[in-house]
């Protein structure tokens, strides 16, 4: 863990670490061997960058581009989201308080600590090799809201914690309305999801990206695919840094006023057998302004058995991975102990290519 286990020891926090001007850059956060080129240093011309598909939730879900998602999760695995019906005003509000909470004094924020043994709170993670990554991130479970820990969601400002609960409400719904068409462009029935992911397990993520010296130096997300069903980005301050890999080259992502970034995860790639693919991802930062994002990631319920679901199995379409607990796949992701994809490689199903030819 990144985290001393001595209750009385600092919190690690990129934006404690930034108050006092930096002459060189901590060797912790130095991430060379991460650092492949993006397009904007491979074309000169923003035009020639490829453009992530924008859909308008309405006409998705009258079916007139039900197409574009199918291509959209198998292509890409990413895409934006228009007129979702979660309120602008209700998107800037939830905006003015992460904001006015990444202000208070770390004494405040420090009581948010990940504890020992635990995976939820105030959280700056070693990825590999001990690296951090240049960004303070909150992590918590808010459904079931059994699950929520007393000392987290429960003890956030009560503005924060209001505006928070309002959101994710709005975000369950529209979760389910995308699951709902997902199934649909997959061609299978609508129950067989809304089953697994109705009062699944859902969790927050609100990251704060401080600005960066020497941004070519670090990384603000280590590149990883998500382990969820979906996962629902909202880029709060309008400050871009998220990119996606395709086709061998990380391409930036510029958001659409008042869009979602919605991406499919590692289980959803499980549960369509394959055909809509988790694309691997990271946060990049920059000198000149920070960066606040806010994830919603759904999953479904803790009791459940992931694996491809039934329907989408035939001889011609054998299953691709074995089944498996998803509380024991979160966990296994959580633990930080996997890079990119390699999590859900150790669950494909090895196929014996002379036997099937045989």
């Amino acid at each position: 863990m990144a985290f001393p286990t001595d209750a009385k020891s600092a919190m690690i926090s990129v934006q404690e670490l930034i108050k006092e001007p930096l002459t060189l850059i901590p060797q912790q956060y130095i991430r060379f061997g991460d650092q492949e080129p993006s397009t904007t240093i491979l074309f000169d011309r923003s035009n020639l960058l490829p453009t992530l598909p924008i859909l308008d939730m309405k006409q998705l879900e009258s079916g007139s581009e039900l197409q574009k998602l199918h291509l959209a999760c198998k292509d890409w695995g990413f895409f934006q989201v228009v007129n979702h019906g979660v309120s602008c005003s209700l998107m800037e509000k939830l905006r003015y308080e992460i904001e006015e909470f990444y202000k208070l004094p770390m004494e405040e924020k420090v009581k948010y600590k990940m504890r020992p043994a635990d995976l939820e709170g105030f959280v700056n993670v070693a990825r590999r090799e001990g690296k951090l990554d240049w960004g303070d991130g909150f992590y918590m479970t808010t459904n079931p809201i059994t699950r929520r820990k007393p000392y987290l969601f429960p003890e956030l400002p009560s503005s924060l914690r209001n505006t928070l609960e309002r959101y994710i409400t709005e975000l369950q719904e529209l979760g389910m309305r995308l699951l709902g068409v997902m199934a649909r462009a997959l061609k299978i029935e609508r129950e067989e999801v809304v089953e697994l992911f109705e009062d699944g397990m859902q969790s927050v993520r609100m990251t704060y990206y401080p600005k960066c010296p020497q941004p070519e130096l670090v990384m603000g997300f280590t590149p990883h695919s998500d382990a969820t069903g979906i996962t629902i980005l909202n880029q709060l301050n309008g400050v871009d840094g998220l990119e996606i890999m395709k086709d061998g080259v990380w391409i930036p992502v510029n958001f659409q006023p008042d869009a979602f970034v919605v991406n499919v995860g590692d289980i959803l790639e499980i549960l369509s057998n394959g055909i809509y693919s988790s694309i691997e991802h990271r946060a990049m930062v920059n000198s000149m302004k920070e960066r606040i994002s806010i994830a919603f990631f759904m999953n479904p319920k803790f009791e459940a058995d992931i694996g491809p679901i039934s329907s989408l199995i035939n001889s011609q379409n054998p299953p691709l991975f074995k089944k498996i607990g998803i509380e024991q796949y979160i966990k296994d992701a959580a633990s930080r102990k996997v890079y990119r994809k390699s999590l859900l490689e150790r669950i494909k199903i090895k196929i014996d290519q002379e036997s099937q030819d045989g």
